[in-house]
């Protein structure tokens, strides 16, 4: 086997195992119908052919192996080719597993919110204490400009998704890995699209902890009554972190960039420094600990380890300052998630307005599922800037979600709200705003027509 084609390699995943296989020494090609960057530009400067569109002509010439992401359809006429072509083909976790992860301990990250932060802490602590470990995760981390690491150490980190496999295999991916830490941070609803109700995820992840519950130690967090529920039948060893928990964390103060507090487990008390902020954050270092704690990492390589950790592309990441206007991207897409990201910035900008920019463009947020929850999301803004997604999905009419709604209850509640049709009209209206001190911080789950380059290029 030499050659390896990528069906929908622009996903954080498909694209990092794109990379990894290409250091391996495999021949790599890609396609994707969304080609933007931090993505694209990743895999361009790791000499990965990349097709923009889908197209039976990527296929030539033939592939030995194509990895199929589980954003592709069985109507994608390259998909189709494969199978009338008879090329073969697999997922991107039977690809992980087959590929990287089979001679390694795997440390799984999942839950709803904070898997990829985690999951970067995590490999970031294993790699500061010297044990050489091997990461696959959905973000870019800026310590190692990088979403993958092959590493010749015991353990890899994986970031495991919830979301179905492919269209060939409708499980969730994170049931492919036989973990032996799991980091669980907690459960809510979310990908509308191929789950019902938060039952129906309930559900799938009490069929996992049931299939790892004699192999695998798991760190659950403790304040999350979904998470309780799946675990309370479980007979593995389970660690907790939270506001009550075996690990907790206390005395939290901020000083300009730096985050201090102390954190307290098993018989110990740590003191902390860190560059991340907000206090999920903090709980998502609660869950690192603990299990460094578990592999025998001493206190003083993790605490080394959170002080020099750099954080992760699109994570409150700050893509420019300008005239003394700063703007900040952020993934954050789920209405919990955007309250947490509001939150943790707020305190950094008193003498100045938080803007909070947000594109609703994910299977959920694009249903009314949450119509009612996003404008209390929205409460520490000073300005709320709502634009209709760039893409369309085909959502019945009575569940599609409401811009000019939320608009209109964000307002009652007092915050400053406006709704915008695209992207160029938030640039233009929010030039004319700005003011030095401003943070504007940008949320979305896809590239958002690179708003953040062309806002910082218009800034006058």
């Amino acid at each position: 086997m030499k050659k390896i084609h990528l069906i929908a390699a622009c996903g954080t995943g498909m694209g990092t195992l794109a990379c990894i296989l290409k250091e391996m020494g495999y021949s790599i090609s890609g396609s994707d119908q969304n080609v933007y960057p931090p993505m694209s530009d990743f895999l361009n400067e790791k000499g990965i052919q990349l097709f923009a569109g889908y197209d039976p002509a990527n296929l030539d010439p033939r592939p030995d192996l194509v990895i199929i992401g589980n954003a592709v359809t069985r109507q994608n006429v390259e998909a189709q080719a494969v199978l009338q072509k008879g090329i073969p083909y697999i997922s991107m976790p039977q690809a992980v597993n087959r590929f990287i992860a089979k001679d390694k301990k795997i440390i799984l990250v999942t839950g709803t919110h904070g898997k990829t932060t985690t999951a970067s802490i995590m490999a970031h602590i294993l790699y500061t204490a010297g044990m050489d470990p091997s990461f696959m995760i959905g973000g870019i981390l800026k310590d190692f400009n990088s979403s993958f690491r092959i590493g010749s150490g015991d353990y890899m980190v994986i970031e495991g998704d919830e979301y179905d496999t492919a269209f060939f295999d409708k499980g969730p991916k994170f049931m492919h890995y036989d973990p032996d830490i799991t980091l669980m941070t907690g459960i809510e609803f979310d990908h509308a699209d191929i789950f019902t109700d938060i039952d129906h995820i309930k559900a799938v992840f009490s069929r996992f902890v049931k299939k790892i519950e004699k192999k695998s130690h798991i760190i659950a967090f403790d304040n999350n009554d979904n998470l309780k529920e799946i675990l309370s039948g479980s007979t593995a060893a389970i660690e907790t972190y939270g506001d009550r928990a075996q690990w907790f964390f206390s005395n939290h103060t901020q000083k300009e960039s730096t985050t201090f507090f102390n954190v307290h487990g098993p018989g110990k008390q740590i003191s902390i420094e860190t560059h991340l902020i907000g206090q999920h954050n903090l709980l998502n270092c609660l869950a690192c600990m603990a299990a460094a704690h578990r592999i025998g990492i001493t206190d003083t390589l993790v605490s080394r380890a959170l002080k020099t950790f750099s954080g992760i592309k699109r994570r409150q990441e700050i893509r420019g300052v300008k005239h003394g206007i700063t703007v900040m991207d952020d993934f954050a897409h789920h209405p919990t998630a955007v309250k947490e990201t509001i939150k943790a910035v707020k305190p950094f900008y008193k003498n100045g307005r938080v803007i909070a920019v947000f594109e609703p463009r994910t299977n959920t947020s694009m249903r009314n599922i949450f119509q009612s929850v996003y404008p209390d999301a929205f409460l520490d803004a000073d300005m709320v800037c709502i634009c209709e997604p760039n893409i369309k999905k085909n959502i019945r009419e009575q569940e599609k979600f409401s811009t000019l709604k939320l608009v209109a209850d964000i307002e009652k509640n007092g915050v400053e709200a406006y709704h915008f049709k695209n992207s160029n009209r938030v640039i233009h209206f929010l030039v004319s705003k700005l003011s030095a001190g401003d943070l504007v911080l940008i949320m979305s789950n896809g590239g958002f027509d690179n708003i953040h380059v062309r806002l910082l290029e218009m800034i006058e």
